[in-house]
């Protein structure tokens, strides 16, 4: 430490545009910038502490400079304590995973809620306390963000808070500070590789999130997917596992599976539930297990899991008044997109046209892209490859990486439809009575990110429109 070590600090910033006269600045190294190089801009601005992992060697008078080994993991430790520990005074579950997190935590919240608890809820569609609804921005927030937002939960007396923690946010350090009562692994499959380049990083990045649990918390973990017992291998916490498909502590079968619902026999008990899907029997299965382990009443839960409903864009459809089911999805990953179409494949009666409308988003991992194609060839009768948030790279340069994953035997049923929403008209103009739409990739995402700008739109709204007037 260099400079006084009695600085009475007003707020916490790592932006140094967000600096006010009494701030403490910490310069975190990011992804495209790094904050040492706005130290300087951060003083001029009025910040009379500064942590970071290099002391510049001009150093201003007055100015009290801390030096850490790592500014983003202090950040997260410093927005803790700045507001009074807020974590450690409501119950904190975090899930990780790579696909099932948002249909996770707005269960659980749903349910909480429903069981008479005030909850929060901190996810890539929403955050929440209570019936306050405030916009998400990342599916994990940053370090002081979610401090504050914890912190004005405890104040509105909520008991828990249900949060989806992304593998960024945890390589990052958004998460270090926080005290978890309890951790849930859904799956992991091929995602994210743009940001940790290779699948086994991927891994040991969500593995960190249950290395670092407390022993007084639980991991749960789903033990069908081959890495689900890799995440209790180093975790102090109490170890509980489910499966549909294995033994485990917490078990599930799926008895009927169609577009009305599911039936399942959950731990011996019979229950009904309006979600759709294998994929959403592990997550209606991981969020009883997780209300039973934080103390609540098993057929009480199961009685109102029954009439809970999936998160907005999970497998949200809606049937046209000519029979067409028009089914959106937030699946962007090759394992979320094979279990929405196996799914569909597995209720419907055959005798239907399945197209699917599917694009890949731009800046982000190519090597996704040919593997969805793929994917949307085998189990679809017709796919017309599309864009999905081109970012700032061509939406022809993604459908042409998407398309070398198109066997030849399947390329007389693909069309490539750059515009979206011709994309979408054109499916409406192919489907007959009781044929199936499926529009995957922005499930509840109301924008499309192109060069910048975020333009108005929304998959189900464009669907019920066209299929309206059709």
């Amino acid at each position: 430490m260099v400079g006084s070590t009695d600085v009475e600090i007003q707020s916490v910033c790592f932006d140094s545009r967000q600096v006010k006269p009494g701030s403490l600045f910490v310069a975190v190294k990011g992804t495209t910038s790094d904050g040492h190089l706005f130290i300087g801009q951060a003083i001029h601005n009025g910040a009379i502490a500064i942590v970071c992992e290099n002391i510049p060697t001009e150093k201003v008078a007055d100015i009290t400079y801390v030096k850490v080994i790592s500014s983003g993991y202090a950040l997260g430790v410093i927005a803790s304590n700045f507001y009074d520990s807020p974590s450690s005074k409501l119950k904190l579950i975090g899930i990780t995973g790579t696909n099932g997190k948002t249909t996770f935590v707005t269960l659980l919240f749903n349910l909480f809620r429903q069981l008479g608890y005030h909850v929060g809820m901190l996810s890539t569609v929403k955050n929440m306390i209570d019936d306050e609804e405030i916009a998400a921005t990342h599916t994990t927030p940053d370090a002081i963000t979610l401090n504050l937002m914890l912190r004005k939960m405890c104040d509105r007396g909520v008991t828990h808070c249900f949060i989806e923690v992304s593998s960024h946010a945890i390589v990052q350090n958004r998460i270090a500070g926080l005290e978890f009562a309890g951790g849930v692994f859904s799956n992991i499959t091929l995602d994210h590789l743009d940001f940790h380049k290779t699948f086994d990083e991927y891994i040991k990045a969500k593995k960190a999130f249950f290395d670092g649990l407390p022993s007084q918390a639980f991991a749960l973990t789903n033990v069908d997917d081959k890495n689900g017992l890799v995440m209790l291998q180093n975790t102090k916490a109490e170890k509980k596992t489910y499966a549909l498909k294995n033994l485990a502590d917490f078990k599930c079968k799926i008895i009927e599976n169609q577009f009305a619902g599911l039936k399942l026999n959950v731990d011996g008990e019979e229950v009904w539930s309006r979600l759709v899907g294998e994929f959403n029997a592990y997550n209606l299965l991981a969020v009883y297990s997780t209300a039973v382990l934080l103390g609540e009443d098993k057929i009480k839960v199961l009685t109102i899991l029954s009439n809970l409903e999936s998160a907005e864009g999970r497998f949200d459809y809606f049937i046209s008044s000519d029979g067409i089911i028009a089914i959106v999805d937030y699946a962007h990953t090759p394992d979320a997109l094979k279990n929405v179409l196996t799914t569909i494949g597995n209720i419907r009666s055959g005798d239907e046209q399945l197209i699917t409308v599917v694009g890949c988003g731009g800046d982000r991992d190519h090597s996704k892209r040919p593997i969805m194609a793929a994917i949307a060839c085998k189990l679809s009768d017709r796919i017309i490859i599309t864009s999905d948030n081109p970012r700032s790279e061509e939406p022809e340069a993604i459908i042409n990486d998407m398309k070398k994953g198109i066997e030849p035997q399947f390329s007389r049923k693909v069309l490539s439809i750059v515009d979206r929403r011709e994309a979408i008209k054109t499916a409406c103009a192919l489907a007959k009575p009781k044929d199936i739409i499926l529009v995957a990739g922005k499930g509840h995402e109301k924008y499309q990110d192109s060069k910048g700008e975020k333009h108005h739109f929304d998959d189900k709204e464009i669907l019920r429109e066209i299929l309206l007037n059709k």
